[in-house]
């Protein structure tokens, strides 16, 4: 095979919904290429920077589903009760975000990008789910992932996946404790790859506009309150 075919095949890996790779990869953890969060790939934003300004916020477990195409039933047959996303957070493109891109691309004459990032973490617990969750931001500019998100958190290791989808690209990443030679959430992050390949190419974000708590641009997280 020559350099141009092995190129090929590597941009092609993990993209095609009839090849069973995910479920290789998500059934063994010894096939992941887990690497210390200071080493793992980030989000890449070429030459738009402006990009880097605009933000995403964490979504709520019904959000994901309705991205993920799960409000009706997987190709393997089985509704969206398969999963409820114990050990998964996911960040979406906010409001601004979907806006701000359609402006820039209409001031750039169309030379602006229209692709927004979607970010989907899948912990090897619920517990360090819950954990992370408690010290992540809500929301966040692109251009802080890289340092805030992904190279803050220490003691952690993880593996990393991309997805193009039309005008949105996924960043999946398996995240476990650094020294864990297992990942004992593999069934999930099957689960998460194999709809995420299986999506249809977005040919416009703007859907995310009719999500639950999408409607404002002034985001506003939840406030716990005393009684």
């Amino acid at each position: 095979m020559g350099e141009k075919e092995k190129k090929k095949a590597k941009k092609q890996k993990y993209q095609h919904p009839n090849q069973d790779h995910t479920t290789k990869i998500a059934t063994n953890a010894s096939d992941f290429s887990f690497k210390p969060s200071s080493d793992v790939k980030g989000l890449r934003f070429g030459g738009q920077f402006i990009v880097k300004s605009f933000t995403i916020r964490q979504a709520r477990p019904l959000q994901l589903l309705h991205l993920l195409s799960l409000d009706e039933k997987s190709p393997a047959g089985n509704s969206r009760t398969s999963t409820s996303f114990r050990s998964t957070s996911a960040f979406l493109p906010t409001n601004f975000t979907i806006l701000a891109h359609h402006a820039w691309h209409t001031l750039t004459l169309g030379l602006g990008t229209k692709k927004s990032k979607v970010l989907i973490f899948v912990f090897e617990s619920e517990n360090l789910k819950n954990a992370v969750d408690r010290i992540w931001p809500q929301e966040i500019p692109l251009g802080e992932v890289n340092r805030k998100i992904i190279r803050g958190l220490t003691g952690c290791e993880m593996a990393r996946f991309k997805f193009r989808k039309g005008c949105l690209t996924f960043y999946v990443y398996a995240v476990r404790r650094a020294g864990n030679m297992a990942f004992s959430c593999a069934d999930e992050l099957r689960f998460v790859l194999e709809h995420v390949v299986a999506l249809n190419d977005f040919l416009d974000h703007t859907f995310m506009l009719a999500m639950p708590n999408q409607r404002s641009i002034n985001y506003a997280a939840p406030v716990a309150m005393a009684h």
